[in-house]
């Protein structure tokens, strides 16, 4: 089917991009952004087509973004939505995101080397595909007798308190820390927990990777 050459600036809309195939094309966004209103509003196509005096076939066209429309004919959209015409493209800019939610106690929990009973870590995010740029953990350590090995990874890692406290090692270096305490070094620097000083410990551990390659 042709597609229109009425644009809203009167020229001829822009070829299929690899944007527009993935289906994020402004008419596509646009017209998304006025099914909503209208369902939101439980009117038909036949309803918003009448208040807006276009056809139906045209409405269709345009909320599944296979035409381009002209500022007058979105004006008198909005118009018989009861938007503002501002307030719809507002809408159509807010670019839908892939948001992870992780609920607490709900975390993947991994077995590191070195784990033991009473030492658990929850990874907080993942499914980031085959390049990982950083790995957010909740560590928790409840027990105190316990000998802990040094780690050593590539990138960057922070560390931040929530509960406890403890003797952290990085490298030659010793940091106690207790809870609002905040701790960032080089992973490729021998660090771990030391001595367990006031259990339970929980912290963050957040492991950053330069260059998208974890080890």
């Amino acid at each position: 089917m042709e597609r229109s050459t009425n644009g809203l600036d009167g020229q001829r809309p822009p070829a299929l991009t690899e944007e527009s195939q993935a289906g994020n094309t402004l008419e596509q966004r646009l017209g998304a952004a006025l099914r909503d209103k209208r369902q939101a509003h439980g009117l038909t196509i036949a309803d918003v087509s009448d208040l807006a005096g276009i056809s139906r076939g045209m409405l269709s066209k345009i909320e599944n973004g296979q035409t381009a429309t002209s500022l007058d004919t979105l004006h008198r959209l909005a118009r018989a939505l009861g938007v503002s015409l501002s307030a719809l493209f507002r809408d159509v800019d807010v670019i839908e995101g892939n948001a992870q939610l992780v609920r607490a106690a709900e975390g993947m929990e991994v077995v590191r080397r070195g784990t033991r009973r009473g030492h658990t870590y929850r990874l907080l995010a993942y499914d980031q595909g085959p390049h990982k740029l950083f790995e957010p953990f909740l560590i928790s350590l409840d027990d105190a007798s316990e000998v802990f090995p040094t780690f050593q990874h590539p990138g960057t890692e922070f560390i931040h308190m929530l509960q406890g406290r403890m003797l952290y090692r990085h490298g030659k270096d010793t940091h106690e820390l207790t809870p609002g305490d905040s701790l960032t070094f080089r992973g490729d620097v021998p660090h771990g927990p030391e001595v367990l000083v006031e259990t339970p410990i929980r912290f963050l551990a957040v492991i950053m990777y330069g260059n998208g390659e974890p080890g």
